[in-house]
């Protein structure tokens, strides 16, 4: 009897461990099922040295550059683009070249049919006006571009425009400003 005795607290003291780590275990695999899943919605692709013209009827309307893409694929896919950006625009209906737009980042949007430019963003329209920001946004289902924060704008002329909030066509030839302030060259002889 005191054989039977000896053997229960030493195979308690075997078991509490084992039970511990069995417990710790199941955490552990529902950590482990957790993370897969997740790794499972954000698989990147990672592309060096893009250079992507998009057409529609054999006539160019986009040209993207980018020194790095990467894309990810979850629930709203988007591809980044954090080592810069440059897209040359062109007239849908001539195909001649009608602006660009250059930024330090740029994020593509799928699903929401949006560009965002971010950091030292410089966009130049037909006429080589052009439209400084730290953030722009390019709206290719209302044709529209525009940003949140502050734009100057250096038009043709060498009139300058800065606002707080800034939105275009997605050409940038009819741009509006909010909150603007101005510099105007104002020749006399016209004025008198």
């Amino acid at each position: 009897m005191s054989r039977l005795a000896v053997n229960i607290p030493a195979l308690c003291l075997l078991l509490l461990p084992m039970a511990a780590l069995l417990s710790s275990c199941e955490n552990d695999l529902k950590k482990v099922r957790e993370i897969s899943a997740n790794e499972v919605d954000t698989v990147a692709q990672r592309t060096m040295g893009l250079d992507l013209i998009m057409s529609d009827s054999t006539k160019v309307e986009i040209h993207l550059t980018a020194p790095l893409m990467i894309e990810y694929q979850i629930k709203k896919p988007y591809k980044i683009m954090p080592k810069g950006v440059k897209i040359d625009y062109y007239d849908r209906a001539t195909g001649q070249f009608a602006g660009d737009i250059v930024a330090d980042t740029g994020i593509q949007r799928e699903q929401e049919k949006l560009i965002e430019f971010h950091g030292n963003v410089v966009a130049t329209n037909a006429k080589g006006e052009t439209f400084k920001s730290n953030e722009l946004f390019w709206d290719q289902v209302t044709k529209r571009v525009y940003s949140n924060k502050p734009v100057q704008a250096t038009l043709s002329g060498g009139n300058v425009m800065n606002g707080n909030t800034f939105e275009s066509d997605d050409k940038l030839l009819n741009p509006t400003f909010k909150s603007s302030t101005g510099l105007f060259h104002v020749d006399e002889k016209d004025t008198q």
